[in-house]
């Protein structure tokens, strides 16, 4: 990174950043109450709250918002006149999965072979960090150049649309001029990426019903209707030979237009095993960013250790289906729920449940503020220049945002890239990006107050 006081006072604040995101990650704030403790989630959001109250934001507050989670708010007043930029990332965090698969324990950030490891690191802890480390640079090199408003979401990875419910109650609290989302991610590592689209999502529960109850297999196998069999036929009807989404009245082959992804280096970043072909047909962006994707995320059915000979009366599966630009949410629901219904064999009797939708993202990128971002990221990451590219992943809030305030314009940073495997065991943030994305973000401020 070549030498200018952002970035040189960025570098000085590093340790301080790894002691609070430290801090901030050995919080278990996962937003399922059944699993994870309450108090873990509302600890995170005081510690954010506090930590914005330390850096001199005013009308900081925790907004209890519908879903049963908390937000937290701040305002940073800047000259008179100036622009208001919304600074957006969530606290909340994924489960860690299995703990057994973590080399260290998943929320006690670890340094390991120049990552910091620790759920939550890049996803999206790290963006919480990330704004205030920007924002720290500013303030000792001349002073922030415009209004800043704060929020972190305490639900997001839940789908449950808290904070988006409450900005529709309460429209005047995040509108700005230009919103930067920290929860989106670089292409790869060193290479500075605004993300352009976001797939939409819907999650749908479906239950399966054959018998009142298990009968013995010895018995009764080979006649009595099977429900874990049955739904087996229903999830296996969701894709193609290939392994293409097939969901009945759903375009399955739109194209990607913009950054590749070359498949060598995605089976090297998803680490596909050896020999195991990629699922889907055309490229691999056209599958990630432009086309439906759908995921069978768990089932219910008796695990393989205790099992009995049993033909199963009932079986439930959760199913996640990504959205991408220019198909609606809330059809792509219908459709779903349809297919999962007509697909049902044997007359078993099926019922859906909807659990989560979020609308997908489309960023108008020839705004000035993406202007802005270019030349930051342009000292950021010396050589570089700035890319384009989707992401498979969701951030409702996004078109919530789009919707109330029409004019502002949307930016989707952050530290997710590929070597962070965010949801997965082992996450972690690479702090040479942590770094660099704090001084562009910090930059692009600079920049977009003087447009």
């Amino acid at each position: 990174m070549s030498s200018n006081p952002v970035a040189e006072t960025v570098a000085k604040l590093m340790p301080r950043a790894r002691a609070e995101l430290t801090e901030l990650v050995a919080f278990k704030s996962v937003a399922d109450f059944d699993q994870f403790p309450r108090s873990e989630s509302e600890a995170a959001a005081r510690w954010v709250a506090d930590a914005l109250i330390a850096d001199g934001f005013q009308d900081v507050a925790l907004l209890d918002t519908p879903d049963g989670t908390q937000s937290v708010y701040g305002y940073l007043p800047g000259p008179e006149g100036a622009k208001t930029v919304l600074l957006y990332a969530h606290y909340d965090v994924q489960p860690p999965l299995d703990e057994a698969g973590w080399t260290t324990p998943p929320f006690e950030l670890t340094e390991r072979d120049g990552r910091w490891y620790g759920r939550g690191a890049a996803d999206c802890k790290g963006g919480v960090i990330m704004h205030l480390l920007a924002l720290r640079a500013l303030k000792a090199n001349g002073g922030i150049p415009v209004h800043v408003k704060f929020i972190a979401e305490g639900s997001e990875e839940q789908g449950t649309g808290g904070l988006e419910r409450y900005a529709e109650e309460h429209p005047a609290l995040l509108e700005a001029d230009t919103v930067v989302i920290g929860d989106a991610g670089n292409f790869r590592v060193g290479l500075p990426t605004v993300t352009a689209t976001l797939r939409g999502m819907t999650m749908m529960r479906i239950q399966v019903d054959t018998l009142e109850g298990n009968l013995h297999s010895g018995q009764f196998g080979g006649a009595a209707p099977d429900a874990l069999a049955a739904l087996i036929r229903v999830l296996d009807s969701l894709r193609g030979k290939d392994g293409t989404t097939r969901i009945d009245g759903l375009t399955p082959d739109a194209s990607w237009d913009g950054l590749e992804y070359d498949e060598e280096q995605f089976r090297a970043d998803a680490k596909v095993l050896d020999g195991v072909e990629l699922i889907g047909d055309g490229t691999v962006a056209d599958r990630l960013w432009a086309r439906p994707a759908v995921t069978v995320l768990g089932i219910d059915c008796p695990p393989v250790v205790g099992a009995t000979p049993s033909v199963q009366a009932s079986a439930r599966a959760l199913v996640s289906l990504r959205v991408p630009p220019g198909i609606d949410a809330a059809e792509a629901t219908k459709l779903l729920q349809a297919h999962l219904e007509t697909h049902t064999p044997w007359g078993a009797l099926v019922r859906t449940e909807q659990i989560g939708q979020g609308q997908p993202f489309r960023a108008d990128t020839t705004s000035p503020a993406y202007a802005a971002m270019a030349d930051a990221m342009a000292v950021a990451y010396p050589g570089q220049e700035m890319q384009y590219a989707g992401q498979g992943g969701s951030i409702p809030l996004c078109n919530t945002l789009a919707a109330l305030y029409p004019h502002a314009e949307i930016l989707l940073i952050g530290l997710s890239e590929p070597e962070a495997q965010i949801h997965a065991v082992n996450e972690s943030v690479s702090p040479e990006e942590l770094e660099r994305l704090s001084v562009a973000e910090a930059l692009f401020l600079r920049n977009y107050a003087a447009s």
